[in-house]
């Protein structure tokens, strides 16, 4: 049995935001994607349009990958202190 007993808080930050961040983009060209058909459907002055869509894609994908990077930190932390104080997981691997 392998038992990991630290992360380091960096690297799980990193991959947390890689994540994020293209779950940000995904979350952006949806909204990007259904503000360009509700202005199709209901008109230009009432939808939210391509314009806020593309600034969606931006903010959703640069905040997501913010977000993630502190959330990472945070999951990487509190497992370095409960695995301090309880023992790590355990991984039985070939």
């Amino acid at each position: 049995m392998s038992e990991i007993k630290r992360l380091g808080i960096l690297s799980v930050a990193k991959i947390f935001a890689a994540i994020s961040l293209v779950i940000g983009l995904i979350m952006g060209i949806i909204y990007l994607l259904f503000g360009s058909v509700l202005a199709l459907i209901l008109g230009p002055q009432v939808a939210m349009g391509i314009g806020s869509g593309i600034i969606a894609i931006i903010v959703m994908a640069i905040g997501g990958a913010v977000v993630g990077f502190i959330y990472g930190a945070i999951i990487a932390f509190i497992y370095n202190t409960a695995a301090g104080m309880f023992g790590g997981i355990e991984l039985e691997l070939e």
